[in-house]
């Protein structure tokens, strides 16, 4: 049986076999709801669960452990069809910066509770690399919950020039719902709503200049909201995008993330700087954003450094909106060589040393 590959993040869950050119079979919320029970032990009416969610994944990292024991449940043997007692291996991905207390509860969870054979895990950044044919560069990743910057050398990553933010696509949500709460006064926005209005019309001016043009416009368009309401978009739907390259639109004290990429990589040895910014791979749901891949490629051709980062192109036979799901792709990669070549923690590894043993076995 072909390895499990699970990369879990704060909003979607990509979970399936370890089949590298397919997308992953199972594409999910992470989020879940939490059914109310009586005193009976039963399941309450259904209107009552709808308010009450749990997010076993906040910012990237696992928060609640009990959400997350059930929701591997549902994925390992509902979505992957795994047998109890016939178990097979996993590979996790994980994002920049995971504490190591996270790590070894993971694995626990996985080999006391779930009955694994074999374990691995690996770091977002170095697996989105592998999915387009590479070992050294850079990922720009902006997931849900967080921005993580991370140059990576022969597979490996290098935590001296690579950051991680706590912001992402769910402030760039709030930042458009309050936009259009300005220009909206009349209208009851949800914050789902706004996730969905973000998804479909925001996008990036191609420059500063362009979008301080569009803010002097005044072109808007009608969009009606599921409950009818009625709401008018016009520059709200640039402000988003140009946040990333201008935080101050966020509150933030902080360069745009071009630039942030040329700070971290300028900490590393000037050889290696060229190699790490000329492969340079976009990850996460937000940079699929309407224009957001040509106005990085305007930043870099700006930015302060002599070296200036150039995105690589993912090969054609892999799956389409790879930046979606590389990090995953590339697991499917690492899994075909860890578990065949034994580098993975086993049982036996679990057994004999604990949880400690994934510090020394996953690297």
């Amino acid at each position: 049986m072909e390895a499990a590959v699970v990369d879990a993040g704060s909003k979607i869950l990509k979970a399936g076999l370890a089949i590298p050119d397919q997308a992953p079979s199972l594409i999910i919320p992470t989020q879940m709801k939490r059914m109310l029970e009586d005193q009976d032990g039963f399941s309450a009416d259904n209107s009552m669960s709808e308010d009450v969610t749990v997010d076993p994944v906040v910012r990237g990292c696992v928060k609640d452990w009990d959400a997350m024991e059930d929701l591997l449940h549902h994925v390992l043997y509902t979505g992957l069809e795994w047998e109890v007692g016939n178990e097979g291996q996993i590979l996790f991905t994980e994002p920049l910066c995971t504490p190591k207390a996270v790590r070894e509860q993971l694995v626990q969870l996985l080999f006391e509770t779930f009955n694994v054979s074999g374990f691995y895990a690996s770091e977002q950044a170095v697996l989105s690399l592998y999915a387009v044919g590479r070992i050294s560069g850079c990922t720009v990743d902006i997931g849900h919950g967080k921005i993580d910057i991370a140059a990576v050398l022969e597979g490996a990553v290098q935590h001296i020039a690579s950051r991680r933010f706590e912001v992402g696509g769910s402030d760039l949500t709030k930042l458009l719902a309050q936009e259009l709460g300005k220009s909206n006064p009349m209208v009851n926005l949800g914050i789902s709503d706004a996730e969905k209005l973000k998804e479909q019309f925001a996008c990036c001016a191609e420059d500063e200049v362009a979008y301080d043009k569009m803010l002097r416009t005044s072109e808007t368009e009608e969009h009606t909201l599921p409950d009818g309401q009625v709401i008018r978009i016009g520059r709200e739907k640039y402000t988003v995008g140009e946040a990333l390259f201008q935080p101050s639109i966020l509150g933030l004290e902080a360069h745009g993330i071009v630039e942030q990429l040329v700070r971290s990589v300028a900490t590393v040895s000037s050889e290696n700087q060229k190699q790490l910014l000329e492969n340079t791979v976009l990850c996460g749901g937000t940079t699929s954003m309407t224009g957001f891949e040509s106005r990085f490629q305007k930043e870099a051709s700006l930015c302060s450094s002599a070296i200036r980062p150039c995105l690589v192109k993912p090969p054609e036979y892999m799956p389409e909106n790879l930046e979606l799901y590389s990090a995953w792709v590339g697991g499917a990669i690492l899994a075909k060589v860890v578990f065949p070549q034994n580098q993975h923690v086993t049982k036996a590894d679990y057994d004999e040393t604990g949880p400690s043993i994934v510090h020394r076995k996953c690297f």
